[in-house]
């Protein structure tokens, strides 16, 4: 009923189709001709939560009529369908009410046929888990679990745990149930692992007795490779050059530690509190300028997953006279608007005390941050209040030192910025602006414009700065562009001459390549075949222009009150059959981003009854023929009278005697 492969494609639906097998027959007389059968299957299986069909088909009847109900009267608990021959009761989803015997019964006119069909419920839905109380850890016990969830009826249920190919433990759940209901079962055992279970696999495989129903799989299992700890042990330290330093000296402790997995190595320093703080993950701990305070106890420790070994060393860092530095140097270079930290570091003092001012004690204008033997004086953003030297002051038992550092300021933050007055038109004079922005100190500014590669204007702006402030500066100048600039780019370049001070860009320039536009010119309109044609003629006038780019072509017929209706954007307005009202004022417009240029022509319609005294070319053969033929026949006449009063007539002689 149900193969394998139907049950993995479709674990949520069975269809159950009723055939021609294990077919129950109930004859009875409708006529002497015709009989009545019904086909249904005694039994079917289906799992709780999925949709089931069952369909009663008839035969040797026209219209019969179906009911179902269980055996017991309980209620269907299920939807029925019926079309023609066939009735269907489906039962979506599946639950522990439809575990019935169900009836079907058809009815033709006053003879009923009745069958049943045994449904038969289970759950086995999911392979089992195995669950572990802990890490597997050489020589400790641990707890294996394996679960089957969701499982009807139990009592079928058969489960067996193995380690490789060796059984732990074997178990039915044979004791009776009290309620039908979806149980987990499980197995539990508990081993100690060895180092030769390395590598092996525990199996949990379960079975479902119901050898009566037809289902798949009545059988499920899982495996789980086994993963064997060892706690790490055996760890040790060396220390290189001594555990005994000088202070800004230098040492480096490796640490070894044995496990399986291997231990991960961890560096802490025992606290004053007794806590550990936390310094590296490497095996390797390298701790560079030694400071008293650095002195104390080194902590190594082997982890991994199952356990932690340590070990320790004592560290002591001998005292000598302290220095301070001041970073980044004795100068910065810093753009307005940017962070600027100043960094006061001491080495060789154990508990040194900071303080910052300014050369000429103006405020600081930014925040001080002390850690230990650094202290930082953090200016952001950094403005032109902030050019000054600053000085810091470190005090060490008795003992002072200072360092300053000066603070000189730029801005240069972008590229310049060209602008053009208005279209680049053949001939008109366009003036180009080159503006850079929010720049500091203006008077060591140089901006420079070129076109191609000439530079074609220049300025430099010398004047002394009433006050520290972000300035905008810009050259302009006016060009007349010619066809010839098309292609060429101008360039903007701006130079911030500050020799003395290290900072990149000092140069920053933007590019805007030409197209200079020609508006349109030389507009021309062709009329054919003439501007003055007779009604129920093609006329085709053709509009150019000349310009760059190339001008569109917009087509126009003068209204009675001057303004332009719009006909055609195609180069050739065309009238298949004129008319006398099309007679009129056409308008050609060549247009595009540069301008216009109009050109007008004057259609005229002449109506047929003006043209009587047309002189047709037929009327103009038929004369010319008419004028030769007449003397002709006149010639003739003339010979022939000739010949009758001589009796011949020789044309030769005729015209001999002429002569």
């Amino acid at each position: 009923m149900f193969s394998s492969r139907q049950q993995l494609k479709m674990p949520r639906k069975m269809v159950v189709i009723f055939g021609a097998s294990n077919i129950l027959w109930m004859v009875f007389a409708i006529s002497q001709a015709s009989k009545m059968e019904i086909f249904l299957e005694p039994r079917v299986a289906a799992q709780i939560g999925d949709v089931i069909s069952l369909t009663c088909s008839t035969t040797g009847c026209e219209t019969p009529s179906f009911s179902w109900r269980t055996q017991i009267d309980s209620p269907l608990n299920g939807k029925v369908k019926n079309e023609g021959n066939n009735s269907t009761l489906t039962m979506d989803p599946v639950s522990f009410n439809n575990e019935h015997a169900y009836l079907c019964t058809a009815t033709c006119g006053s003879k009923k046929l009745e069958k049943g069909i045994q449904v038969e419920i289970y759950s086995f839905p999911k392979d089992p888990e195995i669950q572990l109380s802990g890490p597997l850890e050489v020589g400790k016990p641990v707890t294996v679990t394996c679960l089957v969830r969701d499982v009807y009826p139990f009592d079928r249920l058969e489960m067996n745990l193995m380690n490789g190919n060796d059984l732990l433990q074997s178990k039915d759940f044979l004791e009776p149930m009290e309620k039908k209901s979806l149980e987990t079962k499980s197995l539990e055992v508990t081993f100690t692992p060895t180092n030769e279970d390395i590598g092996k696999g525990l199996v949990c495989r379960a079975q479902l007795h119901m050898d009566e129903i037809d289902f798949e799989p009545k059988e499920r299992e899982t495996t789980k490779e086994l993963q064997v700890y060892i706690s790490p042990r055996k760890t040790v330290i060396s220390v290189n050059p001594s555990t005994r330093l000088q202070e800004g000296g230098s040492v480096t402790m490796t640490c070894a530690s044995e496990g399986l997995p291997p231990p991960q190595i961890f560096w802490s320093k025992k606290l004053d509190n007794g806590n550990l703080q936390l310094l590296s993950g490497n095996a390797t701990l390298t701790l560079i300028a030694m400071r008293l305070e650095d002195s104390g106890t080194y902590v190594c420790e082997g982890v991994n997953e199952v356990g932690k070994d340590g070990k320790e060393v004592e560290l002591i860092v001998q005292e000598k006279p302290f220095t301070v530095e001041i970073f980044p140097g004795p100068q910065i270079i810093a753009q307005i608007g940017d962070s600027v930290v100043l960094t006061c570091g001491v080495t060789d003092c154990e508990s040194p005390s900071f303080s910052w001012r300014t050369q000429i004690d103006s405020p600081l204008s930014g925040m001080v941050k002390v850690e230990g033997t650094k202290s930082t004086l953090t200016l952001s953003p950094v403005n032109l209040e902030n050019e000054h030297s600053y000085l810091c002051t470190v005090t060490c038992g008795h003992k002072k030192l200072e360092k300053g550092i000066k603070v000189d300021l730029y801005s240069f933050p972008r590229d310049p910025e060209v602008e053009m007055s208005g279209l680049l038109v053949d001939g008109n004079p366009v003036t180009v602006s080159c503006e850079v922005p929010n720049v500091y100190p203006s008077d060591r500014l140089e901006i420079e414009l070129f076109k191609g590669e000439t530079i074609i204007e220049s300025k430099s702006f010398l004047e002394d700065m009433d006050k520290k402030s972000l300035e905008t500066k810009s050259l302009e100048m006016t060009f007349i562009p010619t066809t010839e600039d098309t292609g060429k780019v101008l360039v903007c370049l701006a130079k911030l001459h500050i020799d003395e001070m290290e900072f990149e860009p000092k140069q920053r320039q933007s590019t805007q390549t030409l197209y200079v536009n020609v508006a349109p010119r030389d507009t021309t309109v062709v009329v054919s075949p003439s501007s003055i044609v007779e009604e129920g003629s093609p006329v085709n006038m053709t509009c150019s222009s000349d310009g760059l780019p190339a001008p569109n072509i917009l087509w126009s017929r003068r209204l009675s009150n001057g303004r332009l209706q719009s006909l055609s954007e195609d180069p050739t307005l065309t009238l298949t059959s004129a008319k006398m009202e099309d007679s009129g004022i056409y308008v050609c417009e060549g247009i595009n981003q540069a301008g216009i240029s109009r050109k007008e022509v004057e259609l005229i319609i002449q109506g047929r009854e003006n043209n009587k005294d047309y002189f047709s070319p037929e009327l103009l053969v038929l004369y010319c023929a008419s004028s030769l033929i007449i003397p002709a026949i006149g010639m003739i006449i003339y010979f022939a009278r000739r010949a009758n009063m001589k009796g011949s007539y020789s044309l030769v002689e005729a015209q001999k005697s002429k002569v």
